[in-house]
């Protein structure tokens, strides 16, 4: 099938209130997922793209002393292939999953 998918780019910034370390100074990176380019994929895809909008979609946390942006809680499919247990599809309950989570 046809897919999905959508690059975000976090840039390096310092953190906020809120964020675990307030003021420190955190490292962004790239961040790829991807959705079955169908109705239900589509539905999906709108629904994250609110929840970026409202800073839902990543966190900041500390790895190895540094702060870092990482996915939050709203699971994304990260690959396209090697299945549940690799971020990926084949996956039948995801969308399902993802649209209560969102």
């Amino acid at each position: 099938g046809t897919a999905l998918g959508w690059l975000f780019k976090m840039l390096s910034s310092c953190s906020k209130v809120g964020d675990p370390r307030p003021g420190q100074p955190y490292k962004g990176g790239n961040f790829c997922a991807f959705l079955p380019d169908n109705r239900e994929g589509q539905k999906t895809a709108m629904l994250l793209k609110k929840a970026f909008e409202h800073g839902l979609t990543f966190q900041i946390k500390s790895c190895n002393g540094e702060e870092r942006v990482t996915w939050g809680l709203i699971p994304h499919k990260t690959s396209w292939d090697g299945g549940k247990a690799r971020n990926g599809y084949p996956d039948a309950q995801y969308l399902r999953e993802v649209c209560t989570v969102l």
